[in-house]
């Protein structure tokens, strides 16, 4: 089985209530998520993310660039939440979602990249380590860390929190 960085906008009220309730944020997240992969999703931007098993090479990239914030693991612990595929899901504030969603607009994925093979991604263990040893392109990297741009913005836009998870 794949481990698959997921991620779920809330709204301040609706982590309060996570914060206190993990196991009503999982019915939450998973009814979005059910609801955005019918193609029903809620008006505006999607609130349900994933990046396959991109996480781990766009988390490696981001800490070589000094990343602020924890995109990949987040930043703080869902209190007593069960695990939520891969472990306990993790979330940003909406204060660090905001600084996450600066700092990405600053890094397209070609500067993200600069410099970095598949040898070095494969050389520093990164998940899953066999495409990296194949010699496998950046580009899958790329264009899951190019759709993490977009969702953080709207999720600052909104002022929302994130909770994050490996699925």
């Amino acid at each position: 089985m794949s481990m698959i960085g997921e991620y779920a906008r809330v709204t301040p009220a609706e982590l309060d209530r996570a914060l206190g309730d993990p196991e009503w944020a999982l019915k939450l997240v998973q009814g979005r998520m059910e609801a955005e992969s019918a193609g029903c999703p809620e008006s505006g931007p999607a609130r349900c993310l994933d990046v396959d098993k991109a996480w781990a090479a766009v988390g490696f990239l981001l800490r070589r660039a000094a990343f602020p914030v924890d995109v990949v693991h987040g930043e703080q612990d869902l209190p007593d939440a069960d695990d939520w595929g891969y472990g306990p899901p993790r979330y940003l504030t909406p204060a660090q979602v905001r600084t996450a969603a600066e700092a990405l607009a600053e890094i397209p994925a070609e500067r993200l990249t600069d410099g970095v093979g598949p040898a070095d991604l494969a050389a520093a263990q990164v998940y899953p380590t066999i495409v990296w040893e194949r010699g496998e392109p950046l580009d899958y990297v790329c264009e899951h860390y190019e759709q993490l741009r977009p969702f953080f913005r709207a999720a600052a836009d909104e002022g929302d929190a994130v909770l994050l998870w490996l699925g």
